[in-house]
């Protein structure tokens, strides 16, 4: 395991906890396949996430492609742990299409895990909010924190590591939980892939005293261990089919089965129009509400 040496040093630091009765409040997920799917914007989302940082709350976050939605949503366990999350955003095209057929969200683009990632670093840049990078490769973890630092001279990273590819013990896991709250961050990046990040972060949720986001990808992306599908392939929901492309005897299976079942699913939810219709007017009255 790679461990940073700020995390190391900040041991004896305590963040100081806003107090609750200041939180502000998020949007209400709708709901997709029986999981909750957050109707936001990258500005939104942002804006939420970082001010809730800055207040010292605990918050849970993922972003839910195709692949996410269809774990959580087939598994009762696990579709327990993605409810119980305060804010899942469309990370996928697909996904914010459902939102948009099924509930009438109105959202003109998602919030790709990735792409947050950035915003909310420049974000808590600006607002003195400092991060934690949990995951990846321990070359992943020290090239991601590089080239943040790049682009964000005046992001301070509070800590990053690369946990075992492997259960933690208690004691490590107790370690884990003191390095990050004693490092003061405000923001806790998890990048262990779906479905581990998630469990990672619901299991920490009453420990970790930071808005923990689960960001997949992200990580590897930003340290240029992976490269991103084209802009024309992101806007039209077809990354799936890059990745297949870039490895295919790990991902046909997935894709074949999760994109399958996606669209199963999705048409036969179509296919209940008075459901459709009375959950597109109930958006329509919360929009018609927040103007």
């Amino acid at each position: 395991m790679s461990v940073c040496l700020e995390a190391e040093k900040a041991l004896s630091t305590e963040r100081v906890i806003a107090p609750q009765a200041l939180a502000s409040e998020w949007p209400e997920k709708l709901d997709i396949f029986g999981i909750g799917i957050t109707p936001t914007s990258y500005d939104d989302a942002t804006a939420l996430i970082v001010d809730a940082a800055r207040r010292g709350e605990s918050k849970l976050v993922s972003c839910y492609a195709v692949h996410a939605a269809i774990t959580f949503c087939s598994e009762p366990q696990l579709r327990d742990v993605s409810n119980d999350f305060d804010m899942v955003t469309p990370d996928g095209q697909p996904v914010r299409w459902a939102l948009n057929l099924l509930h009438g969200a109105g959202l003109k683009d998602r919030v790709y895990g990735p792409e947050l990632t950035l915003r909310l670093c420049r974000h808590a840049a600006n607002e003195g909010v400092s991060v934690y990078l949990y995951g990846g490769s321990p070359e992943v973890a020290e090239t991601l924190k590089q080239n943040l630092q790049s682009m964000l001279p005046n992001l301070k990273i509070a800590g990053y590591e690369s946990p075992p590819f492997r259960a933690l013990t208690p004691e490590e896991d107790q370690a884990v939980i003191d390095r990050i709250n004693g490092s003061g961050a405000g923001i806790v990046f998890i990048g262990l892939g779906c479905p581990k990040q998630d469990l990672f972060a619901h299991e920490h949720k009453d420990s970790i005293n930071a808005v923990q986001v689960c960001v997949g990808a992200a990580f590897d992306f930003h340290a240029g261990a992976k490269s991103t599908a084209p802009t024309w392939m992101q806007k039209y929901g077809l990354e799936w089919a890059f990745r297949l492309i870039q490895e295919p005897r790990r991902l046909w299976r997935r894709y074949l089965v999760t994109n399958t079942s996606y669209v199963v699913r999705l048409c036969g939810s179509l296919l209940n129009i008075p459901k459709v219709l009375r959950q597109r007017a109930r958006q329509a009255r919360r929009l018609s509400t927040n103007k």
